[in-house]
């Protein structure tokens, strides 16, 4: 599934060729699952002969914002969706798309934005996804209603201080993986990341968050932040992630890595996968240590909420996606 860095390329790309810009007209395809709310005509008429004025991410949702009254559109890639724009490479994440690019209209499209540039030519900007899990909504103020408002901090936008972080961490009796996917708690988080912040932190995806100590909470409060800072400088490019990332190796349950991965002392690293909370994780064996202790005990106010009220997006917390 794209995560926070994919979405942040994404936001990137309709900024790069619509930002300013008229949306002149949009062709649609009837799709009753990805629009969510609304029909593809509805969607259509919403958004046509309205200009382009910012695009945003929040998590693992954009936002167009548009001039004008009326509604505006809030994006979810589900696990296949992507961005193309027509003559351009298409940024996939992970593995090649399944658009062959020459080919317009790509296949699984549900709009394509023709954006204008002069009196006679139109940049086509298309929303394709395969699975069907993506979802278009249209809504009123996109940063303050769900589904965004429901989310919890944004590691690059709403990063809580680690002493919030602490007391919302400590509170919990789940597995530290299963805390990380939660969307409630923190928004753009998904299965990669969350195995690269544990194994830079150096836990194990099955610790419970009332065990951690204070050190460990320092860690992953660190890793949280830095590891989605440097995706998204490097604008989601996994070419360009660090060599030693854990990344590079979790792909396939080792039948595509052949184990190459080194140790910083040059010993092979041996990475497994388990299920944690509903999710493959992958792990190193040599790292991330399985870990038992008594639960510690919060010496500051046990409310977890206090991490998530540091985004200004507060209301009913509910599990996303």
């Amino acid at each position: 599934m794209p995560e926070l860095p994919e979405v942040e390329r994404a936001v990137a790309l309709i900024s790069s060729v619509a930002k300013g810009k008229l949306i002149h007209h949009v062709d649609t395809f009837e799709d009753e699952l990805v629009y969510s709310g609304l029909t593809h005509h509805q969607f259509a008429g919403e958004i046509a002969h309205r200009t382009i004025i910012h695009v945003a991410r929040y998590g693992k949702y954009f936002y167009i914002q548009l001039d004008g009254e009326g509604r505006m559109p809030v994006f979810h890639f589900g696990m296949t969706g992507m961005l193309m724009v027509r003559g351009q490479p298409t940024p996939c994440y992970k593995s090649s798309p399944r658009n062959d690019p020459d080919a317009w209209p790509p296949r699984f499209v549900k709009f394509i934005l023709f954006i204008r540039e002069d009196h006679s030519s139109f940049t086509e900007l298309a929303f394709c996804d395969a699975r069907r899990l993506g979802r278009i909504r249209m809504v009123c103020s996109p940063s303050s209603d769900p589904p965004i408002s429901d989310l919890g901090f944004d590691p690059i936008l709403s990063m809580p201080s680690l002493e919030d972080f602490r007391r919302a961490v400590s509170t919990r009796t789940c597995p530290i993986k299963a805390l990380l996917l939660d969307q409630s708690f923190s928004a753009g988080i998904g299965n990669y990341l969350a195995d690269e912040i544990l194994y830079q932190a150096q836990l194990h995806p099955e610790q419970r968050c009332n065990t951690l100590d204070a050190c460990q909470i320092l860690a992953l409060h660190h890793q949280i932040a830095d590891i989605c800072r440097i995706t998204v400088d490097v604008n989601a490019d996994d070419t360009k992630y660090p060599p030693h990332w854990l990344f590079h190796h979790r792909w396939g349950k080792g039948k595509k890595t052949n184990q190459t991965m080194k140790l910083p002392s040059g010993e092979p690293a041996t990475v497994k996968w388990i299920t944690v909370g509903g999710r493959t994780s992958a792990y190193v064996v040599q790292v991330q240590k399985p870990y038992s202790r008594e639960p510690q005990q919060d010496t500051g106010t046990a409310d977890s909420s206090n991490v998530r009220d540091t985004s200004p997006r507060r209301s009913k917390r509910r599990r996303m996606t």
